[in-house]
């Protein structure tokens, strides 16, 4: 079974990498993509070590950055709040 659903990820990133590099209008959002998650990685990085956000560490993984990619100002604003009141 397990090489069932091996074979069904492997088949489904092809043609998922096929489709983005068919069309020119996916490179532009490739290229705006990863723009974006630089400069959240860099803008969440200098939060968390200029002390901006006092007692406040987010850590720079996949999750926060792309919740700031998405989100932008406001995604930081709702990780810190969750930080500060959930954690």
């Amino acid at each position: 079974m397990k090489t069932i659903w091996l074979a069904m990820l492997i088949l489904s990133s092809v043609a998922l990498v096929a489709v983005v590099l068919r069309s020119k209008l996916s490179w532009s959002w490739i290229r705006n993509f990863a723009i974006h998650f630089v400069l959240a990685a860099f803008v969440l990085y200098v939060l968390n070590f200029s002390g901006l956000i006092p007692n406040i560490y987010i850590p720079l993984n996949p999750v926060t950055i792309g919740t700031v990619v998405v989100l932008g100002v406001p995604g930081i604003a709702l990780i810190a709040g969750v930080q500060y009141f959930i954690v």
